[in-house]
C-alpha cells in the first residue's frame, strides 16, 4: 500500500526582524515582559517584494528543488492561509503562476493556526485515492498586515512567513499514519479577525472591529492546552505509540507557555519538541512547516521516526497528526 510521504521541504522568512527592543519604542511593552510571557526575541515582518504569495512561491520552489520535481509536474497546489494576497483569485492561483505549476488544480484553505495540518491531511486523502499525483502543500501568511500595531497584547506575537511540503505517495514507507482534526465554531469570539466592511449596508455589522486580528488572550492559552493535549492523546492511543517512541514532535509555535504547559501534561522532553518560537513569533498556518523544514534542513528527523504534529487555532480549529519519516 501506498503511503502520503514527504519528498522535499522549504521555508521562505521576510528579510526585516523586528525585536522586542523596536516594539518598546511602538507600544507600551517591554522586552522582559515579551520574552517571560511569550517567549518571542524576534519577529520576521514582510517588506516590498514580499507579498503572502511571493513568500509562499519562494519556500515553494526550495522544497521542489529538495524533492527534485518539477512545478509543471504538480498535481494539487494548496495554500494554508488567513491572509491571502487576494480574496480572489486564491494565493494559491498567484502561486500556480509565479513557480509555473501550469499541472496542477489551485486553491486555499483557511483552518487559522491548524490550515497547514488541515491541508495535509486533505492531501493525504487525494494521494491515498491516487498515489501518483504529487502535492505541493504552502503554509504562508503576512499577518502584519492584519495586526493592530497599537494592541500591545497582540502585535508583540505574530510574524510573517512561509514554509512548504511536496508530498506524493510511496510504497515501503510509514507516511502519513494518522490525523485527529477538529473544531467548534461556537468559540469564535475568543479568536477571530473581521472581513473587510461589507458594501452593502444591510449587511454592516455595527459591532465590527476592523480587519485584525482580535484575541481574549487567556482563554485561548487554557483551550489550546486542553484541545491540543487531547488531540495528541487520541491519535497516540489509536496508533498504540508511546510518548517515548515521538522522535519529535513539532507543534505550532503560538507561545512558549502554551508549549511548556502542553510539554509538561504530555511528559515529552523539550529535547523532543523543535521550538523556535523566539525568532519568528507566531506565524499561524506558515509555523509547522516552517519548523519542519528547518528541523529537516539540520538533519534532525530521521527515517523511521515517528514525528507528532499538533496545532489549535481560530475557529477555533485544532489537531494532531502522526506520520513516519
Amino acid at each position: 500500500m501506498d503511503h502520503t510521504v514527504v519528498l522535499g521541504t522549504g521555508s521562505c522568512l521576510p528579510d526585516r526582524k523586528l525585536t522586542n527592543a523596536d516594539l518598546e519604542k511602538m507600544v507600551d511593552t517591554s522586552d522582559e515582559w515579551i520574552t517571560t510571557r511569550t517567549g518571542i526575541r524576534t519577529r520576521r515582518i514582510a517588506g516590498k517584494g514580499e507579498q503572502n504569495y511571493q513568500l509562499a512561491s519562494r519556500a515553494a520552489e526550495k522544497a521542489l528543488a529538495m524533492a527534485g520535481v518539477e512545478a509543471a509536474d504538480i498535481d494539487l497546489l494548496i495554500v494554508a492561509t488567513l491572509t491571502p494576497h487576494m480574496m480572489m483569485p486564491s494565493s494559491a492561483c498567484f502561486v500556480q503562476a509565479e513557480i509555473g505549476a501550469t499541472g496542477a488544480f489551485a486553491f486555499d484553505l483557511n483552518a487559522a493556526c491548524s490550515g497547514f495540518l488541515y491541508g495535509l491531511d486533505v492531501a493525504d486523502k487525494y494521494i491515498t485515492g491516487r498515489p501518483d499525483m504529487k502535492v505541493l502543500l504552502v503554509g504562508s501568511e503576512t499577518l502584519s498586515a492584519r495586526v493592530n500595531w497599537q494592541d500591545r497584547n497582540t502585535c508583540i506575537l505574530f510574524g510573517d512567513g512561509a514554509g512548504a511540503v511536496v508530498l506524493g505517495g510511496e510504497r515501503g514507507r510509514g507516511g502519513v499514519l494518522a490525523s485527529h482534526l477538529f473544531s467548534d465554531g461556537r468559540l469564535w469570539r475568543l479568536l477571530y479577525m473581521d472581513s473587510p466592511e461589507s458594501l452593502n449596508p444591510d449587511l454592516v455589522q455595527e459591532s465590527r472591529k476592523g480587519c485584525h486580528l482580535q484575541m481574549t488572550g487567556r482563554d485561548v492559552f487554557k483551550y489550546a492546552v486542553r484541545a491540543m493535549e487531547d488531540a495528541v492523546a487520541g491519535v497516540l492511543a489509536e496508533q498504540k505509540v508511546a510518548v517515548d517512541e515521538i522522535g519529535l514532535m513539532i507543534p505550532h509555535q503560538a507561545n512558549i507557555r502554551i508549549l511548556n504547559k502542553l510539554m509538561d501534561r504530555l511528559g515529552i522532553p523539550e529535547e523532543k519538541v523543535y521550538i523556535n518560537v523566539d525568532k519568528y513569533g507566531n506565524t499561524s498556518a506558515a509555523s509547522i512547516p516552517i519548523a519542519l523544514d528547518e528541523a529537516n534542513r539540520q538533519g534532525l528527523l530521521h527515517r523511521g521516526d515517528k514525528i507528532l504534529f499538533c496545532s489549535f487555532g481560530g475557529g477555533f480549529t485544532w489537531g494532531s497528526m502522526l506520520m513516519q519519516w
